[in-house]
């Protein structure tokens, strides 16, 4: 047997505009779980955006004499430093970053256990 629904999804006429729930939006801004939750994915995020550059600007080569891709190698070696060495590098034309693709995992796998672990001290469901 086959079930078929059918749902409306038209507004009353009557409905007033002022009818509307803005109740949770002002608890949940002001909850220290979310502002903690926010803070640390903003951080790994920049983290890992500096981490893709690097692996991008290497890919493609740069300069590394040129002061802004000097800085940015210095900024994010010391992210990178741990894994060098795992595998070997490619001394191919195009230098492929493998340290700096496993610091991005790592740094992706951090996030998400502080994430989790702030959720679960607060009593909160992780998904």
């Amino acid at each position: 047997m086959e079930r078929i629904e059918h749902v409306d999804r038209t507004v009353p006429a009557t409905t007033p505009a002022t009818n509307v729930n803005v109740g949770p939006a002002t608890t949940i801004a002001n909850d220290p779980v979310v502002a903690v939750t926010r803070v640390v994915t903003l951080l790994f995020t920049v983290l890992e955006v500096l981490l893709f550059l690097r692996f991008t600007l290497k890919l493609a080569g740069a300069n590394a004499s040129q002061p802004l891709v000097a800085g940015l190698y210095d900024l994010t070696d010391a992210l990178v430093r741990p894994f060098q060495g795992i595998f070997p590098e490619p001394r191919a034309p195009v230098v492929i970053d493998i340290a700096a693709l496993m610091a991005v995992l790592f740094l992706f796998l951090v996030a998400a256990l502080l994430v989790a672990l702030v959720r679960a001290i607060a009593g909160r469901p992780v998904y």
